[in-house]
């Protein structure tokens, strides 16, 4: 937590930590970030990409308080080099990712009503209908079986287009362009496709300014109409938010990986219905979702964390990753446990700044354990764990196949 500067010395600043981009398989946490959550609370570090070096902040309640705290903030990075995981590096000024108060609420606000509890539920039945025929098509056609292929990756997709109000007739495309923008290895292709799907969020917007609907689309295009935001704003929130169905697929596939590398945990979730989303809330503060770290913030003003002064200007980046093996508030937090309770983990952030699709993302996930616990009896790896495919050089971590049998 953050400290008086009465109580405790300044000490001098830790070392400048190199971090590289590793191509991490399966599960394990990333060896750097262990390493530097055993040397402190707070470490200098230099990832491979962009200028110079960045503070970062790993314990739980300084992670809460950096992301919460209006002395951080994300906007400037805009302007900046700030050292980073990845080397095309483009933040859109106005962007929600990037905005502060009172521009990040007035955004917000806009789509606000889809993702609100309520918003989310009305959503279940439809989602389950879909998820059902999926699996339907998936025992049809019999074992083995990609679940990326044939359920993880598409599923999300489609319920987020159902939130969002994308016509039938179009999701294939927006499936394509998702993929496309997602793939790290061909860069032209993925601005290709991101200037497609923007394209055709920006014309469903404008046909839809004075509508009365409840989805995302048409809660963008009313707000357009109203003067709220610009569409330029609204193409913007529309495709980060069609995009995020990604992180579904892959936080998914990493708990079915860990679920079926690990028998016992699976039997229970067939066993004790009960205890599932329990089990959902744990999966989701132990699997390594990402790589390394994501958006940086900057110090406003001098800020004191654990006798480290931090100065005005200088970046700050936080780990969720870490905050959520953070011993103090997770009792031998390497363990998955299921009884778990309370577990206020912070897999979709904190602060102003969480992941507003955080709800739907939960009810997708809780969706696909329970079809496939119950629906595929038998359920295993189709081949050893360590044949199983990951994906390379992304930011979001997870399989990039699972072949399964039962």
């Amino acid at each position: 937590m953050t400290e008086g500067t009465a109580t405790r010395p300044i000490l001098g600043p830790p070392p400048v930590r190199h971090w590289p981009a590793l191509d991490i398989a399966g599960t394990e946490f990333d060896p750097v970030l262990a390493e530097l959550m055993r040397e402190g609370p707070v470490s200098r570090v230099q990832l491979p990409h962009g200028e110079g070096w960045a503070w970062l902040v790993t314990r739980y309640e300084d992670v809460r308080m950096v992301t919460s705290d209006p002395r951080f903030t994300r906007a400037p990075v805009v302007d900046r080099e700030v050292t980073r995981l990845v080397a095309h590096f483009k933040p859109e000024r106005g962007s929600l990712a990037f905005a502060d108060r009172p521009d990040h609420h007035r955004l917000r606000s806009a789509m606000a009503p889809a993702f609100t509890p309520s918003g989310v539920e009305r959503q279940r039945s439809r989602a389950r209908d879909t998820l059902r025929e999926m699996v339907d098509e998936l025992l049809a056609d019999g074992p083995p079986a990609d679940l990326v292929e044939r359920v993880l990756e598409p599923f999300p997709i489609a319920a987020v287009c159902e939130v969002m109000g994308v016509p039938a007739a179009d999701r294939d495309r927006m499936r394509a362009w998702t993929r496309q923008i997602a793939s790290p290895s061909n860069e032209a292709g993925s601005a290709r496709a991101k200037e497609g799907m923007y394209g055709w969020f920006a014309e469903a917007i404008r046909a839809r300014r004075g509508s009365t609907e409840d989805d995302v689309i048409s809660l963008l295009g009313a707000a357009v109409g109203r003067g709220d935001i610009s569409e330029e704003e609204a193409v913007g929130l529309a495709g980060a938010l069609q995009t995020g169905g990604e992180a579904v697929t892959a936080g998914t596939g990493q708990m079915l990986f860990t679920l079926l590398t690990r028998p016992p945990l699976l039997e229970r979730l067939r066993t004790e219905p009960a205890v599932r989303p329990r089990a959902v809330e744990e999966l989701l503060r132990w699997i390594p979702h990402r790589s390394a770290v994501g958006l940086a913030r900057i110090a406003q003003e001098d800020v004191e964390i654990h006798g480290v002064r931090i100065a005005a200007g200088d970046a700050v980046h936080v780990s969720y990753l870490a905050a959520n093996r953070d011993p103090a508030v997770f009792p031998d937090p390497e363990r998955i446990d299921f009884d778990r309770t309370p577990d206020p983990h912070v897999a979709f952030g904190h602060g102003p700044h969480h992941c507003i699709g955080g709800l739907l993302a939960r009810m997708q996930t809780e969706l696909l354990v329970d079809a496939l616990v119950d629906r595929l009896p038998g359920l295993r790896l189709a081949v050893p764990p360590r044949e199983v495919p990951w994906r390379r050089g992304t930011l979001v971590r997870g399989p990039e196949a699972l072949p399964v049998t039962w």
